[in-house]
């Protein structure tokens, strides 16, 4: 196994990510492309600085929370840099969420600063006049809601007070400052957010180093990010996938971000990628699905269809990539998808396909610096007897990611991180050849008569049928009795039916054990999304009650 990089005790992210291009002689470069807008990579580093000033001025101190609750727009670039710069720690919430779940982020963040949009921010401003959880933000920034397409400079209507200013209006009457502090690398730098599936989400405390290590294994000698390359994301940047794949690992090998801030569809995504050409672009299943819908709607109509010829690759995550999903794309565009599996536990991605090294309907190999084990679901330690090969059980995941823990979750952290190693709670199958299969989440088992059943098993199988775009498995109780119940959203050309139901049922008998086989059929147009863009079983079971 190749040796692990090695990092300096002193290590900022703002350099290693940024300031280094500098450095390099990049400062010209374009590093940012925002509708026909360009930003050079020394205006992002002006601009980083400039913040990097502002926290300064506004008494955020080394090792304090700015809260990012951001569209994909420039800002964010300069917000996240110049948090990392001056020693402070970068956590990132979404714009669209409720203002009660909004209300929590600060509280459970102590932020002390917050950059966000007008919305949100009249919101936290009344907060703070409050005596319960905004009392503790000293200052927010404001940015226009770009996502209505404002300009992402303009004055926002926002008169500056005690609490609230502009951004782009202090930006320009600072002056920046030049170094950022320095820190150790295994200082704070940013917390990433578990998803809450089960309950309210919880921030993994990531050191300085975390980043660059995967940065380095897996962004550059994994999937091979380069300095020509251009970046598109389906996933919204507060999402650690996108965090890195759009944001980081572009910047730490000189290319070009694209960002849009149009909510994804179909329709926003191929605007995107006929604007900025895209090289690299990083999608979830279901919206690979989405364009494969689309494409096939335009070609129908005698349109042009989807311009994919100069993409390098895909990368696909959040959820396991159906194989036949895979088989459809690669047939239609013929530029590789990268399926790969990471957790906010561990930053991004720790086993993955790759170039020319692709198994259809697995996750791929490790990545180089970490280590996989598939062991017992009653394992309490990793030195347990590991599964034997294609056996399914829990994975565990060693490498230099690993999260310090869950903040102010002590009892989870213990159950989860065991030194070096991460307890997934996700299971899995390993073949002889190394390469990894998700199996589902321990907590998603099905016990159907008497035998478990994996949701995602019974998902990949009906998304090989014709006539399925999406599928999504839950249990339900009917009678006392747990039965699978499949959410389907067909294909353009297919319609439902009883008889097409009845078809699914038997598709899914024929293929695997009988007991699998989904006893309730639902046609949808669509089913629930996380804002991390995973299936929300949480949602689909709500439906049900």
């Amino acid at each position: 196994m190749p040796t692990s990089p090695q990092f300096p005790e002193d290590l900022n992210l703002a350099n290693y990510f940024l300031f280094d291009r500098i450095a390099e002689g990049l400062g010209p470069k374009e590093a940012i492309r925002y509708g026909a807008r360009s930003y050079t990579y020394e205006l992002v580093a002006q601009r980083s600085r400039a913040f990097t000033a502002l926290l300064a001025h506004a008494g955020v101190r080394r090792g304090e929370r700015v809260l990012l609750v951001l569209p994909d727009a420039p800002p964010f670039a300069w917000a996240f840099f110049g948090t990392l710069a001056r020693g402070a720690v970068v956590a990132m919430g979404n714009p669209d969420s409720k203002a009660e779940q909004l209300e929590y982020l600060v509280g459970y963040t102590r932020a002390t600063a917050v950059v966000t949009i007008p919305r949100v921010a009249e919101a936290l401003r009344e907060a703070t006049k409050a005596s319960g959880v905004g009392r503790e933000v000293l200052k927010i920034w404001v940015v226009p809601d770009t996502a209505t397409g404002d300009d992402p400079e303009a004055p926002t209507g926002f008169a500056p007070d005690d609490v609230v200013d502009d951004l782009a209006a202090a930006l320009a009457r600072t002056e920046p400052l030049r170094d950022p502090v320095p820190v150790h690398r295994d200082e704070p730098a940013i917390w990433l957010f578990t998803s809450g599936s089960t309950g309210e989400p919880k921030a993994n405390v990531h050191m300085h180093r975390d980043f660059a290590f995967n940065t380095e294994v897996y962004a550059k000698a994994t999937v091979g990010y380069a300095k020509d390359d251009v970046t598109v994301s389906v996933p919204r940047l507060f999402f650690g996938y996108a965090t890195g794949t759009n944001l980081m690992f572009p910047f730490a090998v000189g290319a070009t971000v694209g960002l849009f801030s149009e909510r994804p569809t179909p329709e926003s995504l191929m605007r995107a990628i006929e604007t900025y050409r895209p090289t690299v672009i990083t999608n979830v299943p279901t919206m690979l699905g989405k364009l494969l819908e689309h494409d096939d709607a335009l070609r129908a109509k005698g349109q042009p269809g989807l311009d994919m010829s100069q993409v390098r690759f895909s990368l696909s995550a959040g959820e396991a990539l159906p194989e036949a999903l895979l088989s459809r794309w690669l047939e239609r565009f013929g530029s590789d998808v990268y399926d790969g599996i990471g957790s906010a536990e561990l930053f991004h991605i720790y086993a993955s396909n790759r170039p020319g090294d692709i198994k259809p309907g697995s996750l791929g190999k490790a990545v180089a610096g970490y280590e996989l084990r598939i062991l017992p679901e009653d394992a309490e330690g990793p030195g347990a007897v590991p599964c034997a090969s294609g056996e399914i059980g829990v994975l565990w995941v060693k490498g230099d990611s690993v999260s310090l823990g869950y903040w102010l979750d002590r009892d989870k952290s213990w159950t989860t991180f065991h030194g070096h190693w991460c307890r997934t709670g996700d299971l899995f199958r390993i073949d002889d050849d190394g390469y990894l299969y998700f199996a589902g989440r321990a907590d998603e088992l099905l016990k159907v008569g008497g035998q478990w059943l994996a949701p995602v098993e019974v998902e990949d199988c009906l998304m090989k049928h014709e006539a399925v775009q999406l599928a999504a498995v839950i249990g339900v109780e009917d009678g006392g009795l747990v039965k699978p119940k499949a959410f389907i959203v067909l294909r353009a050309s297919f319609s439902a039916s009883d008889g097409l139901a009845a078809e699914l049922q038997v598709f899914v008998k024929t293929r695997l054990l009988p007991h699998k086989y989904p006893r309730l059929v639902e046609f949808v147009s669509d089913v629930p999304k996380n804002d991390r863009g995973k299936i929300d079983r949480k949602a689909l079971r709500a439906r049900q009650s």
